[in-house]
């Protein structure tokens, strides 16, 4: 039988240093389920991107069945739109996988746009049941289909003690504000003095000079390792010497960084923006403050440094809402959409 061709489009651009997303991670795995997938996204200039994006459609508009768009809620959005209005006027089914923490936002500040991108899709698939909701309540239809990971590669590490080992796995980007981190810290080494923080990703905004110069005028050097950008498997392996996963964001959907986190026996700190409160559930898998509250973090750190609650039953819980997360689970509903 021959294979299902499929057009995958996102921005893939791991190889320029960014953070593999998602059109890297899931494109795989639906190849390795037995479908054909080309892809487009992968200049890094964005005027070229988008140009390379409309000439892939064109390209393959006979022999694929769908077209995947990565769906974003900043400046991406725009890729996303300019595709999904070719694909209509060519009379190509597309399919646009929702990521965007802050796709809310756009529904209100461009709803004629978005009416144009959503409600000519053949499916719109939500990564969470945050956006789902979300489109719901704009009369905007779609499915869930989750964010995953592979469980079998985050091995489940349990902490008796917990220790002040603070780690931050994101890239260093404005909005998923880095700088918070710093403050945390500040806040921390009154009480902490052997504190250890380590900050990995790559920067995506100049955001990570920032935070040196931050750490640098707090006198907090001896205090935080920056690495930068991390293969999957570098930062999985150095996550066994840390005990807190700390998550600063201002928008966010359903990060997989969090899913990890909780599938590696960390204890999970995070702001409540976003799709997070739909994903963590407060003092039941993770610990929840408010945007940019940095004293309320610094809170929930301590009560796990203090031992004031049970901190075993807290990870115990997140390892098995991540292990729902599991491609295992997720693959069939994929295959249910694209067949």
């Amino acid at each position: 039988m021959n294979k299902i061709k499929l057009l995958y489009i996102g921005n893939k651009l791991s190889k320029h240093g960014n953070t593999p997303s998602t059109i890297e991670t899931l494109g795989k795995q639906l190849e390795v389920l037995g479908f054909k997938v080309y892809y487009a996204g992968q200049i890094k200039n964005k005027v070229l991107r988008l140009l390379e994006m409309q000439i892939a459609i064109l390209k393959n508009l006979r022999k694929t069945k769908y077209v995947l768009i990565d769906t974003y809620s900043t400046n991406a959005f725009w890729f996303a739109f300019c595709s999904g209005v070719l694909c209509r006027l060519c009379n190509k089914k597309y399919i646009t996988i929702l990521h965007g923490g802050d796709l809310p936002t756009r529904l209100k500040r461009n709803p004629k746009l978005c009416n144009i991108l959503f409600n000519y899709s053949h499916l719109n698939v939500a990564v969470s049941n945050y956006l789902h909701t979300e489109f719901k309540k704009r009369g905007l239809n779609s499915i869930v289909i989750p964010n995953n990971i592979d469980i079998e590669n985050y091995p489940f590490k349990e902490r008796v003690e917990f220790n002040p080992k603070l780690l931050w796995v994101r890239s260093f980007q404005k909005e998923y504000n880095p700088d918070m981190m710093v403050y945390i810290t500040e806040e921390l080494i009154k009480d902490f003095p052997n504190i250890k923080v380590c900050m990995i990703g790559p920067d995506k905004d100049g955001s990570m000079d920032r935070v040196k110069s931050l750490i640098t005028s707090k006198n907090l050097e001896n205090s935080f390792e920056i690495t930068g950008r991390l293969e999957k498997k570098e930062w999985i392996k150095k996550a066994r010497n840390y005990d807190i996963f700390v998550n600063t964001t201002n928008f966010d959907n359903t990060p997989v960084s969090v899913i990890e986190a909780m599938a590696l026996g960390l204890v999970v700190v995070s702001t409540n923006v976003g799709g997070l409160p739909y994903l963590l559930e407060n003092k039941k898998d993770a610990l929840l403050s408010n945007k940019e509250d940095v004293i309320g973090m610094v809170d929930n750190i301590e009560l796990v440094l203090s031992n004031q609650l049970n901190v075993s039953k807290l990870i115990n819980n997140a390892r098995l809402k991540a292990e729902s997360y599991n491609w295992e689970e997720v693959k069939e509903k994929w295959k249910t959409i694209l067949k």
